[in-house]
């Protein structure tokens, strides 16, 4: 008997409506200076569903650790691509289900 249960999905309600909506998938390298240790660089890598250029979700991000956390920044890479294309999704009549 396989009492393993499937892992958990890292999906959130809402997710395909805002890649729809032109969110993309953004990740952050983020350096920042070690508090006891200034002189040494850290590094964070931090992802979520944003929209490009303007990253308000990454602007919250920074907002919040700059004013909660005790690092200071100092840089901040941004990579970002479109999960769903025009080509990439289609909508159906009906789903079959084995």
């Amino acid at each position: 008997m396989n009492t393993m249960s499937p892992p958990p999905t890292t999906a959130r309600p809402g997710d395909l409506a805002r890649q729809l909506a032109d969110y993309r998938l953004t990740t952050a390298k983020i350096l920042y200076h070690l508090p006891d240790h200034p002189s040494l660089l850290q590094e964070y890598i931090w992802q979520q569903l944003d929209i490009a250029p303007r990253f308000p979700e990454l602007q919250r991000f920074l907002r919040f650790w700059e004013r909660e956390l005790e690092g200071r920044l100092h840089s901040v890479s941004v990579a970002t691509v479109g999960l769903i294309t025009a080509g990439g999704f289609r909508a159906v009549d009906h789903v079959i289900i084995h």
